[in-house]
């Protein structure tokens, strides 16, 4: 099958024929008819965050079951799902509890040594990156890391629930709570970030404060639910955040991964308010936080992973208000590429010029 691998942690992708093998236990193979370009893969493919290679990343996936192992219960031939990153065990305290973006035990999900590998290539292994893999034409995912969707979703639309839908407006609505009434700025507006807009409207934030570098960005924010925009560069952003919000917002959402922006986040809050880190940072980053700020202004520091979501329960709701017109997925998707296209649509990606670039076609 064609697949997309990364051979050396470059940035670059090259489309390639490797081999994939039959679902067992409880895997799901499943012919992938979308994927997100993501940029955490982006990050994967630039750093070393060790991933053996050569490597097939991709993890906003969604495409059709096409075989299951012989101990898959939830699935059949014929359904329609997304795929997500998050590896769950379902039986350790945290799946227990609800918090499988926790899971203690998420190797579980992969297969032992004696199962063989996944994919390889001329004989030789290659990494299923995130148990995910959808850089290609076909996956196969354990079955707690899909969830079945409705046949009316369109598979483009249907894989960024997977990642950038429940990551951004996940962060708003299960990580900080957000209540109506409150206040929020959100700190870049890509894929992610609009949908940290998105979840923050619905969830009813009088003031949805969106910066970015690039002031094109700004209709799209707003189209989204964006109140304000900035443009981060111009003038004191701490200033101007405090005073559209009366002192400092209730919460603000670094989705970049940078240090000057996370310590930013921590600068735009309010007494008592929180600051959430999504983007993800390279390996052995450090960042300074004044404690002053945790202790006397009481300011909540929180990491955020994968929208502190239970995709059983999350990507069906997201799914359930697009068919409804509450949440925007058509307009996150800038294009729809060919896998060859890969690495042109990533330098787009770095530059700002897209939302979400997504392989429809092999």
């Amino acid at each position: 099958m064609k697949a997309a691998v990364l051979n050396e942690f470059d940035g670059k992708f090259d489309v390639e024929e490797i081999e994939i093998d039959r679902p067992k236990g409880r895997e799901v193979l499943v012919q992938v008819k979308a994927c997100g370009l993501c940029h955490s893969d982006l990050h994967l493919a630039e750093a070393n965050f060790g991933t053996p290679l050569p490597a097939v990343l991709g993890h906003e996936v969604a495409g059709i079951v096409k075989e299951i192992g012989p101990d898959v219960s939830d699935f059949k031939i014929g359904d329609h799902v997304v795929g997500s990153l998050i590896q769950s065990c379902g039986h350790c305290n945290s799946c227990r509890a609800g918090r499988t973006y926790q899971c203690e035990l998420p190797n579980e999900t992969l297969r032992s040594a004696d199962d063989g590998q996944r994919l390889t290539r001329n004989g030789m292994p290659v990494t299923a990156g995130w148990g995910t893999a959808g850089f290609a034409e076909f996956t196969l995912v354990h079955e707690n890391q899909l969830v079945q969707v409705p046949d009316e979703i369109p598979f483009a639309q249907a894989s960024l629930l997977g990642c950038s839908v429940i990551t951004g407006a996940g962060a708003v609505i299960n990580t900080a709570n957000l209540r109506p009434g409150d206040s929020v700025a959100i700190i870049g507006v890509g894929g992610v970030g609009l949908n940290a807009i998105a979840g923050a409207r619905l969830a009813g934030a009088e003031k949805i404060i969106a910066i970015d570098l690039a002031p094109e960005k700004e209709e799209l924010a707003i189209r989204f639910g964006a109140t304000h925009f900035l443009k981060a560069g111009e003038g004191d952003i701490i200033a101007a955040i405090r005073e559209l919000s009366g002192g400092g917002v209730n919460h603000a959402f670094e989705v970049i991964g940078l240090v000057p922006t996370s310590q930013q986040a921590v600068q735009m809050v309010r007494n008592g308010g929180g600051a959430y880190l999504i983007g993800l940072h390279r390996p052995g980053v450090e960042m300074a936080v004044q404690a002053l700020d945790l202790i006397v202004r009481q300011v909540e520091l929180h990491g955020v992973f994968m929208g502190s979501s239970n995709i059983r329960h999350d990507v069906p709701m997201f799914a359930e208000l697009y068919l409804q017109g509450r949440l925007n997925l058509d307009d996150l998707i800038s294009r729809e590429i060919n896998i060859s296209e890969i690495n042109e649509a990533y330098e787009d990606l770095k530059h700002g010029a897209v939302a979400r670039s997504v392989i429809t076609s092999f």
